[in-house]
């Protein structure tokens, strides 16, 4: 389950809880408007706008999911509205009036405590003007046993909003971990376990992000440790892979922040420079170059070769989004620096210098 899902879920509990609770007191308005307690039949306002109102609501909520009323606000509106049609129709009530208001209160109680199983506090804001309303009615006369029928459920429900609560946060922070970890192994999946440079996943996915913020002057650098498979066969393998850490270091503190470095392959690496002139491209591959000969990493077996761990390196320029021509192209005057003699940087024929 991702954060977005679990978010959907949660407005969804909401809406769910808003339609009931609207649809409940429309009823409870139709029910009002019939009640046989009052000595005459009058329409009384408050009645009529929690009808009106539940019908707007409820087709509201209904037809604009995506604009969701707040459920405090609509307790407290309608908890207002059922206040007020007590005191306006208590007058009226010829007998029974003890029975009346406690039905009242009891069918208030009934409809928070099915729609605000977990939220206190719109229980409250609806519970509350109601009781006020009833125990100032009833001058004081059951005002004892007033309380419980409030007291109660009001303590159920806060158990419940305080459990709730705790297991929302405990889901969301759950929730929290999954995704840092998910990003966490994401990005493991496109470094290079070696180097800690970026794998061809990796580069691909810095690729299209770069090329999808805008045109701009971008160059490839294709490069390739000189005689490395010499190197590793005398030396040892243990030896060659932290030859390669050394490296991919160096070329990456040769080069920009916002310039991209990947491991391309063995002991080939693919660098792209974004944003750059070409004559600052040719400085970036010469500074690269001397940063790893300046690493000092003896390879004196061989009298052919220098004395130092070197690289050569193609250069081009991006066309486009090309980046399979690119890489081709500076494949081929890595190849040629590598026939020229190595230690050497050599720009495709397509480089306009």
């Amino acid at each position: 389950m991702t954060s977005h899902i679990w978010h959907t879920l949660l407005k969804s509990k909401h809406m769910l809880s808003l339609c009931l609770f609207i649809l409940l007191n429309g009823l409870s308005a139709v029910a009002v408007l019939f009640c046989p307690f009052y000595s005459q039949q009058q329409l009384a306002l408050p009645v009529v706008l929690i009808l009106v109102s539940s019908i707007i609501f409820l087709s509201l909520t209904i037809f604009y999911a995506n604009r969701l009323i707040n459920i405090n606000i609509a307790a407290s509106f309608y908890g207002l509205l059922w206040a007020s049609q007590l005191i306006i129709k208590n007058d009226l009530l010829t007998e029974y009036q003890h029975l009346v208001l406690m039905m009242s209160l009891l069918s208030v109680l009934l409809i928070a405590t099915l729609s605000f199983i977990n939220n206190i506090y719109a229980f409250v804001l609806y519970c509350l003007p109601v009781y006020l309303a009833v125990f100032w009615l009833d001058n004081s006369a059951y005002g004892i046993w007033l309380i419980f029928p409030v007291v109660i459920p009001a303590l159920g429900i806060t158990i419940q909003y305080q459990i709730q609560k705790r297991h929302t946060e405990f889901n969301q922070r759950l929730m929290n971990k999954f995704q840092e970890e998910r990003e966490r192994l994401s990005d493991l999946s496109m470094l290079d376990p070696l180097t800690g440079l970026y794998n061809r996943r990796g580069f691909q996915h810095r690729f299209d992000s770069i090329m999808a913020q805008g045109k701009g002057n971008h160059f490839i650098l294709l490069l390739d440790i000189d005689r490395f498979k010499a190197y590793n066969d005398h030396y040892g393998h243990t030896m060659g892979d932290q030859t390669l850490t050394r490296v991919s270091a160096a070329i990456r503190d040769a080069v920009r922040a916002k310039d991209i470095v990947a491991r391309y392959g063995g002991e080939e690496f693919l660098v792209m420079l974004t944003d750059i002139q070409s004559s600052q491209a040719l400085q970036t591959a010469e500074r690269i170059r001397q940063y790893v000969y300046d690493l000092n990493i003896m390879h004196q077996f061989s009298t052919e070769l220098d004395n130092n761990i070197t690289i050569s390196i193609g250069i081009t320029p991006l066309q486009g989004d090309d980046i399979e021509q690119a890489i081709l192209l500076a494949d081929q005057a890595l190849y040629k620096a590598k026939n020229h003699g190595r230690n050497k940087i050599l720009p495709a024929e397509a480089f306009d210098l």
